[in-house]
Parts: C-alpha cells; sequence; structure tokens
C-alpha cells in the first residue's frame, strides 16, 4: 500500500475522489481542481494511476496525489483507508466513486461478494477510519449512487455472500445496501457538522459493466449513445461544491434535483441491520458519534 506524494497547497482544501484514475471519477477530479482543491486519487493500478495524476495536474491548479488501495476486500480497504489518514491532514470532500458490477460471482478469501465489499463495506470502512479528519473539516461526503437501486433486493443472509447473485441485480442489491445506510451517517454526523448525500450521475459511458464476448460487444454499441463522464461528473461535484446544498445532508439526488427514497431504501429496521452487520465484517469498534470540532474565540474553527 504505498502513495505518491508531490507535495500540496497548506491553504487549499483536500478532495479525496475513490475510483479517481478514470471515468466519472476522473472528471470529479478535474472539476475539483478546477475549483481550487487538492485532490487525492484512490487508484488500485499504480501505473494507472500516476498516468491520471499525470494527465491531471497543470500550473495554476492544485496539487495531484496518488494513494494506491484496493477497495475489493476489507483488510485492503482499511489499509487504504490507513493509508490515506497518513496522506491527508484533513479531508474536506470524499467522494466515494469506486464502484463495482460483476458479470460473474467472485467471493473473497473471507466468503464475501467482491462487489458488495466496494459498494457498500468500503465506503464503510472509510468513512469510520476516516471520520475524525472529516469532522475536523466539517467534511462534504458524497456517494456516488445508482438509479437501479430501485431494483434492488438486500438480503443480509445472502447478498453479502453473493448467495443470490445476479449478472444484473447484484449491481442493484449493493448500491442498495449502501444507499440504506447514507441517512443513518447523516444522523451520525449531523453535530459534527459532516454531511452526506448519494447522487445517482445518469446513464454514463464508463468501463463499469463492460462484458466480455457477444453481450458486450451490445454493451459498448448502446454506450456510443450515452453521456460522458464529464457530464456525469455535474451533479457530483455539485454536491461537493455548491452552496446551494451547503447543510443539506442525508439525501439522496437524481443528478441535480432532490428525489425522495424509494421504499426500499427506507426501512430503518433493514438499514439498522445492515449497519449492525457491517460492523461485525468490517472489525471496526462502535463507537459514539462524533462531537462538532471546537471553535476558536473568533468563532471559526481551530486549527
Amino acid at each position: 500500500m504505498g502513495r505518491i506524494d508531490t507535495g500540496r497547497s497548506a491553504a487549499a482544501p483536500t478532495a479525496v475522489v475513490t475510483g479517481g484514475n478514470r471515468g466519472i471519477g476522473y472528471a470529479v477530479a478535474a472539476r475539483l481542481l478546477a475549483h481550487g482543491h487538492d485532490v487525492v486519487l484512490v487508484a488500485r493500478d499504480r501505473e494507472r494511476g500516476e498516468v491520471a495524476r499525470a494527465s491531471l495536474a497543470a500550473p495554476g491548479t492544485g496539487t495531484v496525489r496518488l494513494v494506491v488501495g484496493d477497495l475489493s476486500t476489507v483488510p485492503a480497504a482499511r489499509a487504504t483507508a490507513e493509508a490515506l489518514r497518513g496522506t491527508c491532514p484533513r479531508i474536506d470532500v470524499l467522494v466515494h466513486n469506486a464502484g463495482l458490477w460483476p458479470s460473474v460471482r467472485e467471493v473473497d478469501e473471507d466468503g464475501l461478494e467482491r462487489s458488495f465489499v466496494v459498494n457498500h463495506l468500503a465506503p464503510f470502512v472509510l468513512n469510520h477510519v476516516l471520520e475524525p479528519l472529516l469532522t475536523a473539516a466539517r467534511a462534504r461526503v458524497v456517494q456516488v449512487s445508482a438509479g437501479l437501486y430501485l431494483r434492488g433486493q438486500a438480503d443480509p443472509e445472502r447478498t453479502p455472500r453473493g448467495l443470490d447473485f445476479h449478472p444484473v441485480r447484484t449491481y442493484a442489491d449493493t448500491k442498495l445496501c449502501n444507499l440504506l445506510l447514507v441517512p443513518r451517517f447523516a444522523e451520525r454526523w449531523k453535530d459534527a457538522g459532516v454531511t452526506v448525500n448519494a447522487v445517482h450521475p445518469g446513464v454514463i459511458r464508463t468501463g463499469l459493466g463492460d462484458r466480455r464476448g457477444p453481450v458486450g460487444l451490445l454493451i459498448k454499441a448502446a454506450k456510443l449513445l450515452w453521456k460522458s463522464p464529464a457530464t456525469g461528473a455535474r451533479p457530483v461535484a455539485r454536491l461537493a461544491l455548491s452552496e446551494e446544498v451547503a447543510g443539506v445532508t442525508g439525501r439522496y439526488f437524481h443528478l441535480e434535483r432532490e428525489q425522495p427514497l424509494a421504499p426500499v431504501a427506507t426501512d430503518a429496521a433493514l438499514a439498522r441491520r445492515l449497519w449492525d452487520q457491517a460492523m461485525e465484517l468490517t472489525g471496526l469498534a462502535p463507537s459514539p458519534p462524533p462531537a462538532a470540532p471546537p471553535r476558536s474565540a473568533a468563532g471559526r474553527l481551530s486549527p
């Protein structure tokens, strides 16, 4: 678990973008840089991550750094979170963009289905491990979601291990698991000034869901009609930057419009069960919600 550090501007806010080396994540990183943020890309592949870092770096913009980290197993996600803690003195924006849409069931050494880890447990781990940094900065957390959550079925007995695996619905199932916990994080962080919101960025032309063979060719052809990653980045960056949504938390947005969650994503008992299960599966120790960071006598946050 390594990192490439090229220095940073002490005054600039810091944004972390998972899956930031391509697609929507790369485009979000570019927008954040253009708005004066230093950006930390999280990418699994060092070479591709470094290519993205070098491509984004430009005179007159913020610093771009790379943390090489895998989010497909719980131990790797925890190691990635620790690498970020060692890299970032504070985090003002955390964008959970990394996602996985598998075509076949794959389980890790712990017997957990990989997209369940990447789409659900990894953001859970990062939110908890990075919580002190988020609290100190009164950060904005943005979860890139999917409108397909509507077709999801979160089964705590079967979904974690892919016992209900389906090449289409599992993506919806795991995104639903993640979305069910967004209001719970909002409640946890309400007094600490940290906001968290989820957004469906639209049907975007990225590598997500690519397949091999004839089906893959059909998908590739269909994607020619889909919108660009730059278009998909706009509603994500808006939640990270816009004053219009400052203080808004626990909400779901379809593009730039807030939408009420469908009943499938508002089951409080199921959300509580998934939260407790995630704590157990990740080995995290329960802790009380964070308090608001101290303020100086002038009313501003203490450094």
